[in-house]
């Protein structure tokens, strides 16, 4: 019996650790990316879309209150904006692709606004995690500017990822929930 017993422990043993090695390879490919254009439902929705996108998470950065509520958020008085974070597999979808959607997405060059929505919480912002992504975005607002495609230039602020405040749970997934596809901002 005891043969038995340390058999079958050595084998759920190994394919745990087989399952592990596995888990760990998956995610070694998976990044975030966290980006505000308006209202981050139809942002939301707009990067579930993109093939190599894993999850969204709706939620508040940039500003300097811990924990702030939607409710707070939406005085303008805490700074954070309402964004959107994504993890995504970065063999599938680069960066720079998830940049191209950010910027097709919005008007990148209306302050503290995205159509109706007004108010700092509806800014433009990307937040970089490091100085490459910085890097990047500087490059892709370079671009922006330089295909004439809006009248003015490009006003999103580039920021630093600071503390990222998960919205509360009716806000996630809001369109799916809804039954809605897509967003015209």
């Amino acid at each position: 019996m005891i043969t038995v017993n340390r058999s079958l422990y050595n084998l759920c043993f190994l394919l745990l650790s087989f399952f592990s090695i596995i888990m760990a390879e998956d995610n070694k490919n998976q990044k975030e990316a966290v980006f505000a254009a308006g209202c981050f439902w139809g942002v939301e929705s707009t990067f579930q879309q993109l093939e190599g996108v894993k999850s969204t998470s709706v939620g508040y950065t940039g500003g300097k209150v811990k924990n702030p509520s939607y409710e707070l958020v939406c005085t303008g008085l805490t700074d954070h904006a309402e964004a959107v974070q994504i993890v995504y597999d970065e063999t599938v979808i680069s960066y720079e692709q998830l940049l191209d959607t950010f910027f097709e997405l919005h008007d990148p060059t209306t302050l503290d606004r995205q159509g109706p929505d007004v108010g700092s919480q509806y800014r433009s912002a990307v937040f970089y995690k490091n100085e490459q992504e910085k890097t990047l975005v500087d490059v892709k607002i370079g671009q922006v500017n330089e295909s004439g495609k809006f009248r003015s230039k490009v006003v999103t602020e580039v920021a630093p990822l600071s503390e990222f405040y998960d919205a509360e749970d009716y806000h996630q997934d809001y369109y799916k929930k809804r039954g809605i596809v897509g967003c015209a901002i």
